[in-house]
């Protein structure tokens, strides 16, 4: 990509570079960038509630919160697995752990979120929520198998990692979709 950042370019741009033979970006980035759609999703699903629902608000904001704590992850998970190709120091190492540990613990919320939506928002856009919980999940899942991938023998994150993917699917499974016909 000619852009400084995967966010900058076009969506074409970004799906012609993955496939290319350079380290990145990878797992964790497009990772990061399907936990921002599915952020996205789940904030958009959310707008559509009752104009009188409590949450509606709150819900919108922490997704908004959440979908801008994934994005730059993006850029940071491909310059830091770079940087471990380039030099694979401990510095390096913790930061290819620690960049998929921060994205499996954003999906698990993303995926509580989407669900709540799913089952008690607006049944119109329940389908869009509940894909924005599947999406979140099957993050916590890739970012989860990153942490065990990189990490040292007995880091505890893999543990909590794989607990934050668990969760993610359970709660994914459980976002039931309204019947809109």
């Amino acid at each position: 990509m000619d852009s400084s950042s995967f966010l900058d370019g076009s969506v074409k741009e970004l799906l012609d570079s993955v496939p290319a033979r350079t380290p990145a970006p990878g797992g964790g980035a497009v990772a990061s960038i399907a936990l921002s759609l599915a952020a996205g999703l789940t904030a958009m699903a959310a707008r559509f509630a009752a104009d009188g629902s409590e949450r509606r608000a709150e819900i919108v904001g922490r997704a908004e919160e959440l979908r801008a704590r994934a994005e730059p992850l993006a850029d940071a998970d491909a310059q830091a697995y770079g940087d471990f190709m380039a030099e694979r120091s401990a510095t390096n190492l913790e930061r290819i752990v620690a960049i998929p540990f921060e994205l499996a613990q954003i999906a698990a919320e993303v995926v509580e979120l989407a669900a709540l939506v799913a089952r008690d928002g607006n049944p119109n856009v329940s389908g869009d929520a509940a894909a924005g919980a599947d999406l979140a999940a099957a993050v916590a899942s890739i970012a989860a198998r990153l942490v065990e991938i990189n990490a040292a023998e007995g880091d505890e994150r893999v543990a909590a990692a794989r607990r934050h993917a668990a969760s993610a699917a359970r709660a994914a499974g459980a976002a039931a979709v309204s019947d809109v016909s």
